[in-house]
């Protein structure tokens, strides 16, 4: 089974695909370009840093769960200057104190998800019951994430942003793939005002905000905790995290599972193509196992009728886009993107809302149901599943910042051109080869363009004295290919890889009692994978 309150990763249309050299003249990944955080000083052991490394958690009773906050240096160059990141924490105590191993942390992904809100709605339910028993399920706000004090802002939560025009108002759709010079220039203006306005209101916290750092931080959580070394679960971008922080701290892991791997060493524009090619595969399998998932409620009888459903779809909405009962917005290429594409995440819930929206809007031309897969705070005339709906029950709520955080820090982990001209270049190729998922891709990178430089570069893992870490890779995964998967293992010493074949993204959590088994075994006993190992 699904456990739907864990959301991994976030959807491509908002980020800034992974990577640092441009289209034109790139490259190839540095085999010596390590984090340059790496350092042969136990930073525990840094007069400096220990103040952080030697802080006493207080944790107190929020609902079924325990919260306390961790504080960490605002810059690691410069830990005594006074600025710091207070980040909020999250422990589900194990079940069975005197069987236990220690805290096992995660990530749900992003970046820019809150592992606090995350472990508040339920998400201890994606582990198995014997590691619950085992571990302390620990999970964190990133610096500059959700409640994180700092948190990053650029406006995108401003109540008066819904007075400026926005995508799908009137008539005219927006088109994914803008051609003449105006529309590129408007894509380009577009961009450079999200930038100014994110240096506006939090510039000042923009250059740390970085997995660099948000790494360092796992490691005062780490010994925070009480923890030796580190036992960790990362999905989707968690296993960005995951790599780095074992890169940095190689003989401080216990474990690391990696789920859906991101892959280092890829450049952004081999990034971006290769995501939406994913992206474009998995509404390809979407058609063709819609009926063995969902039934007749498929938007046409066979794979060929899906398809062209589909396809028409988008050529229909860039010429007029659909009403939407109840909002003055409209359905058009942009939102009816979106919404195909965030329903690949998860095929066992997720496919059948959107056969049943994808033929409302093919029949009667209605786009409601896609705009509420699109956007679900749309405002339409049947909002009656949220009445009564209290939104800080669990005791938590997110500020709402998970779009800015995941600009923000995809951004400053991989520097982007500053010259317009690759984005247009990778535009062109990305058109030809993934339509509408590729030119998406690519627009969303601009706002990179003008962002402060990070450190980080694309590089082939290096992290001598690491133990045996654990990839696990969905073959059909749009968000994060399964190549990138297989990839990363073969750069980690002693990498494993666990397949799970199958569509969605992620793999650990979602029912393969394969899966389960494979991974708990490892982070439980530190059992390896047999080479080849396939769910």
């Amino acid at each position: 089974m699904n456990h739907p309150a864990l959301k991994r990763g976030s959807l491509i249309l908002a980020l800034a695909a992974l990577g640092a050299t441009a289209l034109a003249g790139c490259n190839p990944a540095s085999d010596d370009a390590r984090p340059p955080g790496a350092v042969s000083v136990d930073p525990a052991a840094q007069s400096d840093l220990q103040g952080f490394y030697q802080q006493k958690l207080a944790w107190t009773r929020c609902g079924e769960l325990q919260c306390a906050t961790l504080t960490v240096p605002m810059d690691y160059a410069h830990p005594k200057d006074g600025r710091t990141f207070t980040l909020p924490l999250a422990k589900a105590v194990t079940a069975d104190p005197t069987r236990r191993i220690g805290s096992l942390v995660f990530n749900p992904g992003g970046p820019g998800e809150s592992g606090v809100d995350q472990l508040k709605s339920g998400a201890q339910s994606s582990f198995s019951e014997r590691t619950r028993d085992r571990f302390d399920i620990v999970s964190f706000d990133p610096r500059g994430v959700a409640g994180s004090k700092p948190a990053v802002d650029c406006g995108s939560s401003d109540p008066a942003a819904e007075d400026q025009p926005i995508s799908g108002a009137g008539d005219t759709s927006t088109s994914l793939y803008p051609t003449t010079d105006a529309e590129r220039s408007a894509e380009l203006t577009n961009a450079e005002q999200q930038t100014a306005a994110c240096k506006a209101r939090s510039g000042a916290i923009l250059p740390h905000v970085g997995t660099l750092d948000a790494a360092r931080d796992m490691d005062v959580l780490r010994a925070a905790l009480g923890d030796d070394k580190l036992t960790y679960l990362g999905w989707s971008y968690g296993t960005y995290l995951g790599t780095v922080y074992g890169e940095l701290f190689p003989r401080r892991v216990r474990a690391l599972a990696l789920d859906a791997a991101a892959d280092p060493a890829l450049d952004w524009s081999e990034a971006a193509l290769q995501q939406a090619k994913g992206f474009q595969k998995s509404v390809d399998d979407y058609a063709g196992q819609c009926a063995s998932v969902v039934g007749s409620t498929c938007p046409a009888a066979t794979p060929d009728g899906i398809r062209k459903v589909i396809t028409d779809l988008y050529a229909r909405v860039s010429k007029r886009p659909l009403r939407i009962k109840g909002a003055d917005e409209r359905l058009d290429q942009a939102m009816l993107n979106t919404a195909v594409s965030m329903s690949m995440y998860s095929p066992e819930s997720q496919w059948q809302p959107l056969s049943e929206a994808l033929g409302a809007a093919h029949k009667a031309g209605d786009g409601t149901k896609l705009a509420e897969i699109a956007d679900p705070g749309i405002s339409t005339q049947d909002d009656s599943s949220d009445s009564g709906s209290d939104p800080g029950a669990a005791g938590h709520q997110a500020p709402g910042n998970s779009s800015d955080a995941l600009v923000a820090i995809n951004c400053l982990d991989h520097p982007h051109p500053r010259d317009p001209q690759p984005y247009w270049d990778l535009l062109d190729l990305a058109n030809r080869e993934a339509g509408a998922f590729g030119t998406s891709n690519v627009l969303a990178t601009l706002v990179c363009k003008d962002w402060p430089a990070g450190q980080q570069k694309p590089h082939r893992v290096q992290a001598e004295g690491l133990p045996p870490v654990l990839v696990v890779g969905t073959t059909g995964d749009p968000a994060t290919p399964y190549e990138w998967s297989k990839n990363l293992a073969g750069q980690l010493p002693g990498g494993m890889l666990l397949t799970f074949r199958g569509p969605g993204h992620t793999a650990y959590g979602r029912g393969s009692t394969c899966v389960t088994d494979a991974v708990d075994a490892y982070l439980l006993d530190l059992q390896p994978v047999p080479d080849g190992k396939t769910c």
